[in-house]
Order: structure tokens, then C-alpha cells, then sequence
């Protein structure tokens, strides 16, 4: 069953899924609020302290807003700078890593193609809490496919594009990512696309999620994984300075 997303759901999720890190966040922050009555610190360096400590709090909530809950992500606005011939598509692959908030999307966006739905999840490797808690929460399109992240079950050069919104980075291996985007080029169309959105590894990321920017990865190494599983023309399109679009064919 679809779930409607409501207003500010992106934030909510980040709050949901995260709230472990929110409670010791606010727990911290609430002692060392307490300490300014107990220690005798400097203001001025406390004052710089719980500033950059809310800062790191709620950064992340800010920038989740704007790009989930403001830019049209969820309308697939971005698609139109893409300029993908939508008659020509008849068979469309969305992959997730066990949260899908996009394939009932893509399924109205592309209404004349087929779609299946594949999701990699994998409850010994992936053991975030995060993850653990979006798979609850989770719209789980018609037919999704658990598979194993090195086997799509599909024929050879069968599907016109493969989604891989924000779930490529939940495959930590370095190996295991290009063991995986080489079925995705088994699996593609001379004439198809693979597409991925990612938050990198960079400056706007590093303000915007502090040292949880550790959890992506830079540009370089996604370029790299591509040519490795002989992806060799990519480019790259800016959504929003925290996110990147790369779309590669054969």
C-alpha cells in the first residue's frame, strides 16, 4: 500500500529513524547546558560550544527539509533536466536498500512502462538502526524482489533505466558496489541509463551533516566504481548543492 507522504515527512523521518542519535544529542546537550551552574567556564568558549553543538543538531533537519520537503524531489522535477525520451522506456528497475519512498512514484511518472522493484537489504550486513527502523515504516511496492546485491534476476541488456536513489551507499564494500553496478550494466540497454543520486562526501555535505558526512562517499569514488564496472561515459548534474545526480549508459 502507497503511504501518502505528509508536509515535512523528510524531517520527520530523519527524526524517526535517527532518534537515537537525537536523544543522546538533547541528553548531551541538556548536561552540558546544566554544567555553565556547576563549572566556572569561559563564556565566551561555552557560548561557541553550545552554539556549534545546536548547530550539529539541527543542521541536518534544515538541510533534510529543504532538499526532501522543498526541491520536488519526491515530484521527480529533477527528471526533466535529464531529458529522457519517456516513449521509448518500457521497462524501468527501481533498487532500494529496504526503505522505497519512490517506486509508486516512478510508477505514475512512467505510466506506458513496466516496472520491478528490487530491494538488496541485507539484516546481517546492514545493521543500522536507522535502516532497521525505515524498513518498518516502508511502502512496499507490488512484487519486490529481495535479492542478493552481486545477482539481479533479469535477462541480459533488458531495462531502459535502473534507479538507485540514495540507497547505493548503504553497500559499504568497495568491491561488493562495483560487483553490483556490473549486473546493473548486464542488465542495461546500450541505449538505457543507470541512474544514481547520492549526498557526496564534500564541503556542503560536511556543514550540513557535520562528521556524518563520513557515510557518504566523495565523487571521485563513485566515478571510480563506474569505470571499474566499465560504466564509461557518466556525467554528473547538481541537485541542490547536497546532492548529485550521476547518469551513466554504456
Amino acid at each position: 500500500m502507497e503511504l501518502k507522504r505528509g508536509k515535512f515527512q523528510g524531517v520527520l523521518n530523519i527524526l524517526s529513524f535517527n532518534r537515537h542519535f537525537y536523544i543522546i544529542g538533547l541528553s548531551t546537550l541538556l548536561v552540558f547546558g546544566l554544567s555553565h551552574y556547576f563549572i566556572n567556564w569561559n563564556t565566551s568558549l561555552f557560548l561557541i560550544i553550545l552554539i556549534a553543538f545546536i548547530y550539529g543538531l539541527m543542521a541536518p533537519l534544515i538541510v533534510s527539509a529543504y532538499v526532501y520537503d522543498f526541491t520536488g524531489y519526491y515530484k521527480m522535477s529533477w527528471l526533466n533536466n535529464l531529458k529522457l525520451n519517456s516513449s521509448k522506456i518500457t521497462q524501468i528497475v527501481n533498487i532500494n536498500a529496504g526503505f522505497d519512498e519512490t517506486s509508486f512514484i516512478l510508477n505514475k511518472k512512467f505510466e506506458t512502462a513496466q516496472i520491478r522493484v528490487f530491494d538488496f537489504y541485507d539484516s546481517k550486513r546492514h545493521t543500522e538502526p536507522a535502516i532497521v527502523r525505515a524498513r518498518k515504516v516502508s511502502s512496499v511496492f507490488p512484487n519486490t524482489q529481495q535479492i542478493n546485491s552481486r545477482q539481479i534476476p533479469m535477462n541480459n541488456k533488458s531495462t531502459d533505466i535502473i534507479f538507485l536513489l540514495s540507497a547505493l551507499h548503504e553497500i559499504r564494500s568497495n568491491s561488493e558496489r562495483i560487483d553490483f553496478l556490473k549486473e546493473c550494466k548486464r542488465i542495461h540497454k546500450p541505449e538505457g541509463h543507470l541512474i544514481i543520486i547520492e549526498h557526496l562526501r564534500d564541503l556542503p555535505n560536511f556543514l550540513a551533516f557535520s562528521f556524518g558526512f563520513t557515510h557518504f562517499f566523495s565523487k571521485k569514488t563513485w566515478l571510480d566504481v563506474l569505470k571499474k564496472a566499465r560504466f564509461i561515459e557518466t556525467r554528473e548534474l547538481k541537485f541542490t548543492p547536497f546532492m548529485s545526480i550521476f547518469v551513466s549508459n554504456i
